[in-house]
């Protein structure tokens, strides 16, 4: 008893002092709330997965960090109060365990008593913490004193929260990122089994399928009409002129007016052609201008080839406001994977009928601007045609 008084004379503050300065540190780190301001801004950064899901598993280590400095503290504080006879916390039982128990009369460690290292301690309470808030809690660790019990009850409480804001969050952002994934297995399993259902033959399935995943190549699934429908026309038609601003920079649209251009652009629909496939069979009506925006295509007619398009051509026919009904000359077939642009000639003749003083200079224009003319009984083809040598 004699030492024990002299070890208290001697320090006074050996117990106080790494308390109050655990207290300074712990009152330092609540900067880091400022972190919650990005909640606010969660949504604006939703599409960076992992940036979002780092930023939330950080904020669930920092409440654990957090959550173990106040348990140790605890620990700590009924130990002083009962002047270390009191060997039921969860700090004694942690001592014994270790082979390090704590006795007021040892030597003095990094801890500032005696017992197990600083470092222990804090890995044993960030255990604890976590294996609460997570809801697992193995009990190895466990709550034994009143104060300790109810800490567990908030840390299991605060637990049940961070599950719905940052696991479900998580979970949310994970569905995100594999939605597509999900949504083009699904895609597949339709049409294999429409397939399946309606028995169509091997090579037709065999054009499906290709067709189908090299189009959800390009544009992952999106559907941009689908997608843009709810837009106000206003908004719809500077994206669309935007998307379309290729083919509305040809020479053919250059007398137009901003507003007939807009008008214009809600009727150009992208589309995709497969090697071997035929975007036009010789007698069928025109429906629409083709754009070429990328690959080759041949014409054909009675077995020969009459022309190969190419990047930047033109298909199509000359317009006449009186016959709207056009017949094709030759087929167009695709030699490589092609991406084309087209303008149906229904839009097209509706924006035409809005805008009459520049109908005569479009007529007259898409006759030179053509690469190819298919309109039936026409013959002559502009300059800049490559015609294939027989």
């Amino acid at each position: 008893m004699r030492r024990r008084s002299r070890m208290s004379k001697k320090n006074p503050t050996c117990h106080s002092f790494p308390t109050q300065v655990s207290v300074v540190h712990l009152l330092k780190t609540v900067r880091l709330l400022r972190l919650l301001r990005l909640l606010q801004k969660m949504d604006r950064y939703s599409q960076h997965s992992t940036v979002v899901l780092t930023l939330l598993m950080s904020m669930f280590a920092l409440l654990a960090h957090w959550m173990a400095c106040i348990w140790y503290v605890i620990g700590k504080k009924e130990m002083e109060a009962n002047t270390y006879s009191w060997d039921i916390g969860w700090l004694h039982e942690l001592g014994k365990r270790l082979e390090s128990p704590y006795d007021p009369l040892g030597e003095v460690n990094g801890t500032g008593l005696s017992g197990p290292s600083l470092r222990s301690v804090y890995i044993a309470s960030l255990y604890f913490t976590l294996s609460s808030l997570t809801s697992v809690g193995f009990g190895n660790v466990s709550a034994n004193t009143d104060a300790e019990k109810i800490f567990s009850i908030c840390t299991m409480l605060i637990g049940a929260l961070m599950h719905a804001l940052v696991f479900g969050n998580v979970t949310a952002i994970i569905q995100r990122m594999y939605s597509r994934w999900s949504q083009y297995h699904t895609r597949t399993k339709d049409l294999k089994d429409f397939i399946r259902v309606h028995h169509l033959p091997q090579g037709l399935k065999q054009r499906m399928l290709e067709y189908f995943q090299t189009t959800w190549s390009v544009n992952n699934g999106i559907d941009s009409n689908e997608l843009l429908k709810d837009f106000p026309d206003e908004l719809r038609s500077d994206i669309t002129m935007h998307l379309n601003k290729e083919i509305l920079e040809l020479s053919l649209f250059a007398s137009a007016s901003r507003g007939c251009l807009r008008s214009l652009s809600l009727h150009i629909k992208t589309t995709f052609c497969a090697p071997g496939e035929y975007l036009l069979r010789q007698g069928d009506a025109l429906q629409a201008i083709f754009f070429v925006c990328s690959g080759s295509m041949e014409v054909l007619k009675d077995g020969m080839v009459l022309a190969i398009l190419g990047k930047g051509d033109l298909i199509g026919a000359n317009m006449s406001i009186d016959d709207r009904v056009i017949k094709t000359n030759a087929d167009v077939k695709a030699l490589t994977y092609c991406d084309l642009q087209c303008i149906n000639l229904s839009g097209l003749y509706e924006v035409l009928d809005l805008y009459p003083e520049y109908t005569s200079r479009f007529v007259q224009d898409i006759q030179l601007d053509l690469t190819y003319n298919l309109r039936e009984g026409h013959e002559c083809h502009v300059s800049h045609m490559h015609i294939h040598s027989a």
